[in-house]
């Protein structure tokens, strides 16, 4: 007699284990369209910067956005808790990595000034720049006035998971409905990697879903937590149930796969699972203009009880518009992402995001030989 299963593992898929099938029409890449939108807000390149001390500081975010991406600014980081963050983030890079956790904890346990939150959104905003900035669902009532007053375009409610229903003994939490409702901005909310989760995030009126639990380079919540899903079966989840909640509603709500990418293969290969625009965090922290001094760590590593994360040193390959635009000596494919992306979707025939969401994927070996058989991945 066979006995009952208690519960049935599915495969998952990551970003090595899949490939683009191109186009039987190709075009030429200078026509594509790869703008993404959130709410009122156009962003002309669908590429994030993360919410990290060590990728986006006032310098930053102005100069991402005037090259048309978007940084996310931490406003419970280093720029809103020391008047000089430079200073502090020097501390960070020159401390040995046996202290460095210690040290993260003695320098996120200043309180965040709120002076300071109105100044970094002005700044950024006298700069020319769309300004988006990120804090965790605890603070959200808190500072969700301060960022308003202070005409940030964007307000990104983000922690390790999110969802719409949350317990806790408090005697009323952030309910994101009525934080919709209460604030002028498009609010994306992250981060989530199921069907459920993303549908039910959803349905509160939100403009923008994080997917991505753990993968990035400097976070360690899958080892220490077991936590996540491997990116491109998250994002293929999440893309379904925002397809799901467009049919239900005529709302289109654009999904952003957070993390756990190196290379512009690896962007491409989010967007055709189904986002619509990418946060990278180690990618930017390369950068010459980041505020980390060719470190990163995650956000999560100064926790008082659980820390997770590790600073890790990415060193400096080169400036922003290198990243994004190239040119590239480079064969990796970490330099000119914008340049791969429209290069994948002119192959691929895809005029535009949503038609690069239609192209199909394959189940494809790291180290790939004749005769494997490939199969394709469902949508």
């Amino acid at each position: 007699m066979e006995a009952p299963r208690f519960k049935q593992l599915r495969r998952s898929y990551g970003f090595d284990e899949v490939a683009i099938v191109p186009g039987d029409v190709t075009i030429n890449p200078e026509q594509t369209n790869i703008e993404a939108k959130f709410g009122d807000v156009i962003i002309p390149v669908p590429i994030l910067a993360a919410a990290m001390d060590a990728v986006t500081d006032v310098n930053f975010a102005v100069h991402m956005s005037m090259v048309g991406g978007l940084a996310v600014l931490n406003i419970e980081g280093v720029q809103t808790r020391y008047d000089n963050p430079h200073e502090v983030l020097d501390q960070i890079a020159r401390a040995p990595q046996a202290e460095v956790t210690a040290l993260l904890q003695k320098v996120y346990a200043q309180p965040v000034k709120e002076n300071l939150v109105g100044e970094r959104i002005q700044a950024i905003k006298k700069g020319g720049a769309i300004c988006a900035v990120a804090m965790a669902p605890a603070n959200t009532k808190r500072f969700a006035s301060l960022v308003v007053e202070a005409k940030a375009d964007i307000l990104v409610v983000q922690s390790t998971v999110t969802t719409a229903r949350h317990i806790s003994k408090s005697y009323r939490g952030l309910i994101f409905s009525e934080l919709v409702q209460s604030v002028p901005v498009p609010v994306i909310v992250g981060n989530c990697v199921s069907y459920n989760a993303c549908l039910e995030l959803m349905r509160t009126g939100i403009h923008g879903v994080l997917v991505g639990v753990g993968p990035g380079a400097a976070c360690t919540s899958r080892e220490v937590l077991g936590i996540g899903v491997p990116q491109i079966t998250a994002t293929i989840d999440c893309a379904a149930a925002r397809d799901h909640f467009f049919e239900e509603t005529g709302r289109y709500v654009p999904i952003i796969t957070d993390g756990g990418m190196r290379r512009g293969g690896d962007v491409c290969k989010a967007i055709t699972a189904g986002a619509d625009a990418v946060m990278l965090g180690s990618v930017f922290a390369q950068t010459k203009e980041a505020p980390g001094l060719g470190y990163e760590w995650g956000m999560s590593q100064p926790h008082g009880t659980l820390p997770r994360g590790t600073r890790i040193k990415v060193g400096t390959s080169g400036t922003l518009e290198q990243i994004l635009f190239g040119p590239t000596s480079l064969t990796d494919g970490s330099q000119n992402l914008v340049g791969a992306l429209r290069t994948a979707m002119g192959v691929c025939g895809a005029f535009t995001i949503q038609d690069m969401h239609r192209t199909e994927m394959v189940i494809a070996p790291a180290i790939t030989t004749e005769g494997k058989s490939w199969q394709l991945v469902q949508h």
